[in-house]
Order: structure tokens, then C-alpha cells, then sequence
């Protein structure tokens, strides 16, 4: 049985959480087809790391819904290790896998794993970052338009004028996404001059000494841009310390910087919001549509949210 469901518009008109239900009922209801099978399927998900809130919500959701289908699931982190990460895909592999989705560390260096995969008959989704090789679908967050919203709201905050500094991470494609939106957005501005670019590793750490050294180098800095959240608020302690004020912006939408945002005149004043358990669910659901014979989207694109101080409260991923 071949059904098709290889329009994206499909799920553009739907909220995320509608949409990422939809995708994974359409899955689910290919279930029934191969009732006859003799083993629950096997799914199994490589992360690029599971040191951070935003996967590990995401791995949550996928347990869930893959214990709604009696499904087992095979983790496994690659500490942003992609020597590590084809190793375990190959183990999954060993394992006799039926689904792989792959949050690659490097999307060029996965290429070999995914390659094995689809010679090995299992379906591969990439989750987050794209991967390169025959990946049958590909879901995440729109990652320019998260950059480029944040460093807009940015611009508009301090005035249109003023120094800003760019808080980079580890590049891979989401990271230099978010980075090349917000550059676009404040080119835009012609009175914004983005003075700085740092890699703060996307770790509070790191984040917070790369951050002081920005502000001591650039006394007049008025904005910082952080690519994540972890990273932002290691920036904002940074920015906190200084006595400045210096606005920040970030993507995620992390518990904690929601927390941060809704602070009396807090200098965090906006991220771009993703969501995680919803992108984890549309992939789930894709992959078992392909499982089961459907034509699939080969990229599902997730909106992201404008998170500020005025609809903060009450938001969670």
C-alpha cells in the first residue's frame, strides 16, 4: 500500500502541536497494516549531545510516543563526537534497527552512517540538523528565521543604533543558520554595527567568559545575540556582572531563559522559541508513514516563536 504524503503544506496549516499530532497519527495508522509482524519495531536515535534541556525534552517525547506504539528505542550521545556517533549508529545497526533518526554532531562527517542505514533497509529522518546522504526525511526548526527574528527584535530594542556582538557556538548547520538571519536582520538597520563574533560554545561557562571579554573590549556595546540559551545565560550573568545595559536576545526557549525574560527589568529580553517534543513527534510519525509504504515530505520545516516578557508566562516547550 503506497500513500502519499509529500506536500509540506499539509502540515503548514496546521498549530505545531496539531501538526506534529497529525504526522504521527498518519504514521500510526499504518501500524495496522503489518499486523502479522513478529517483533515491536525498533527505533533508534542518536543525539548529538544530551547535555542540554532542549534534547533532552526531546528524547522524552520520544519515549513517549514510541511506548504508545509498544515500540522500543535505542539512545544513545555522541558528545558532539562524530567518530562516536557513526560508531553508535553502527551498533544500532547491529542491533537490528527499524528507524533510525539522526541528530548529527556533523552533518557531513554522519554521511557514512546514514549511508549504511539505507543499505541496511532501515528509514532514516534527521532531526534538528539535516545530515548529508539518502536521509528519507529531514525535520526542524526554521533556523534563519529564529536568528533573524531575534536580532530584528534586537535592533528594535536599543534604537536601531549602537554596537552589537554575536555570542557564536559549534558550527554546525542550525548554528550558522540562526548566525546568517541575524546578520541579515541587522544589516538591515543601517545605524546597528555588529562589532564582535566569539564562540561561546553554546555552554553558560564558556558563554559567561567569552561575553566579559566582549564587553571589556567594546565598552559601548549595546546588544548581544546569543545562538542558544545555555549560552545566553551564561551572556546574561556576563552582562549582569558589567552593570550595563546591554540587551540580549537568544534561541530556544528554554524553561530557564523563559524564567529569565519575565525578571523585573531584566536585560534578556526575547528568544525565538523551538520546539523540540513537537519536532521529534512529526519525525517519528514520517518515519513510520515511510515505513509502511507512504511518499513522504523530504524536509518538514517547524516554525519557531517569539518569545518576549509579554507572553512568557505560561510558555514551556
Amino acid at each position: 500500500m503506497t500513500q502519499s504524503l509529500s506536500k509540506p503544506a499539509s502540515l503548514k496549516n496546521c498549530s505545531r502541536h496539531a501538526a506534529a499530532m497529525a504526522a504521527l497519527a498518519f504514521g500510526l495508522s499504518f501500524i495496522a497494516a503489518p499486523a502479522a509482524q513478529a517483533a515491536p519495531l525498533k527505533i533508534g536515535m542518536t543525539f548529538q549531545e544530551l547535555n542540554n534541556p532542549y534534547f533532552v525534552t526531546m528524547q522524552k517525547a520520544l519515549n513517549d510516543a514510541a511506548a504508545s506504539i509498544g515500540a522500543t528505542v535505542v539512545v544513545t550521545d555522541a558528545h558532539h563526537d562524530v567518530s562516536k556517533q557513526v560508531s553508535d549508529v553502527e551498533d544500532m545497526l547491529q542491533k537490528k534497527i527499524d528507524i533510525l533518526l539522526v541528530n548529527p554532531t556533523d552533518s557531513t562527517g554522519i554521511q557514512s552512517a546514514v549511508t549504511s542505514a539505507k543499505k541496511a533497509g532501515v528509514v532514516v529522518v534527521a532531526v534538528d540538523a539535516n545530515a548529508n546522504g539518502p536521509v528519507d526525511s529531514f525535520v526542524g526548526s526554521k533556523n534563519y528565521d529564529a536568528g533573524e527574528m531575534a536580532c530584528d527584535y534586537l535592533a528594535k530594542a536599543i534604537g536601531g543604533s549602537g554596537e552589537v556582538a554575536i555570542l557564536d557556538g559549534i558550527p554546525v548547520v542550525p548554528i550558522l543558520e540562526r548566525v546568517r538571519g541575524c546578520k541579515a536582520a541587522l544589516a538591515k538597520v543601517p545605524g546597528i554595527k555588529v562589532v564582535d563574533t566569539q564562540n561561546g560554545k553554546q555552554e553558560r561557562a564558556t558563554a559567561l567568559s567569552v561575553t566579559e571579554n566582549m564587553i571589556q573590549a567594546h565598552p559601548n556595546l549595546k546588544g548581544v545575540f546569543s545562538v542558544n540559551d545555555g549560552g545566553s545565560m551564561g551572556a546574561l550573568s556576563a552582562i549582569e556582572s558589567s552593570g550595563k545595559d546591554i540587551k540580549l536576545t537568544s534561541v530556544d526557549g528554554a524553561p530557564e531563559a523563559i524564567a529569565a525574560i519575565q525578571k523585573p527589568n531584566s536585560k534578556f529580553i526575547e528568544t525565538s522559541a523551538q520546539f523540540p517534543a513537537d519536532q521529534v513527534r512529526i519525525a517519528l510519525g514520517i518515519a513510520l508513514a515511510k515505513k509502511w509504504g507512504a511518499n513522504v515530505p523530504k524536509t518538514i520545516p517547524v516554525d519557531v516563536k517569539m518569545i518576549d516578557k509579554s507572553n512568557a508566562k505560561g510558555f514551556s516547550w
